[in-house]
């Protein structure tokens, strides 16, 4: 086994055994320590399967096959495990989202189902201001409730980044229909991009 995997498995056995343990070495009813001990678990089996993805492209397993295993897409594999290079400076690239996009995103899309367009507007970098005015938005927003009714709710917002912009999906619920929000976010939290997508071709 690799280092990385063989210490991932160790700590996530430890964590477990103090579970086990729990009951025998402890006199004090703690009924939250389960609880705290299992997102530990937890978060130690998702370092073990990072290191598991690791180890089997080092094997030369390719995307696709470490996606079918995890029930995801090819792409979502790599987002979620990948390591590449930015072909500008030669070092691997962060992929880590945003910490704040998720907020963000669901901040503007709550915006503009209230019509609060300048809320939106005011978020947009420069190039996003010189290509879409508050009205041109309003318009976009008006013609997707003439397809598909009332604005309904949002559902979960996922994000990922892309070189140095983290990439937002919200699912958006209408009366009739179902779309996706994708707004990209620069670091200094202004908008790069905003889509509202039919379900079908958000992925």
């Amino acid at each position: 086994m690799s280092d990385a995997f063989s210490a991932a498995a160790a700590r996530l056995h430890r964590e477990i055994g103090a579970i086990l343990a729990a009951p025998v070495l402890s006199s004090e009813a703690m009924p939250l320590g389960p609880l705290r001990a299992s997102i530990e678990v937890q978060a130690q089996a998702a370092l073990l399967v990072a290191a598991a993805a690791e180890k089997a492209r080092d094997a030369g397993c390719t995307w696709q096959e470490i996606g079918d295993v995890l029930g995801v897409s090819r792409q979502a594999a790599f987002q979620r495990f990948g390591k590449p290079i930015d072909p500008r400076t030669g070092e691997t690239m962060d992929t880590t989202p945003s910490p704040e996009a998720i907020t963000l995103a669901e901040a503007v899309v709550d915006a503009l189902s209230r019509g609060a367009w300048e809320e939106v507007t005011d978020r947009f970098d420069a190039q996003m201001r010189d290509g879409l005015t508050g009205e041109g938005l309003a318009a976009a927003w008006a013609q997707i409730i003439g397809m598909a009714g009332a604005f309904q709710r949002r559902g979960e917002t996922k994000a990922a980044r892309a070189a140095d912009i983290t990439i937002t999906n919200t699912p958006l619920v209408f009366e009739a229909g179902e779309f996706t929000a994708r707004i990209s976010f620069r670091d200094d939290h202004t908008i790069a991009g905003l889509y509202i997508l039919p379900q079908g071709e958000s992925r």
